[in-house]
């Protein structure tokens, strides 16, 4: 699964440790899950989009 994580943290000059703090997990989540190495779970995706203010949809794109 793709997804604009690295992006939209980047537009609004977020750190991976600053987004991590916002949606309570590690950096290293962060991290993983915007290298494609680990998908999130419902929870942590739907917090990503509250944080970001989109539905998940336009968050995560299918491959």
């Amino acid at each position: 699964m793709r997804n604009r994580i690295a992006s939209l943290r980047a537009d609004r000059g977020l750190t991976q440790a600053a987004l991590a703090q916002r949606i309570e997990v590690s950096r290293q989540t962060i991290n993983a899950i915007e290298t494609g190495k680990f998908d999130p779970s419902l929870p942590v995706a739907f917090r990503l989009a509250r944080e970001f203010d989109l539905a998940i949809e336009e968050i995560f794109l299918a491959d």
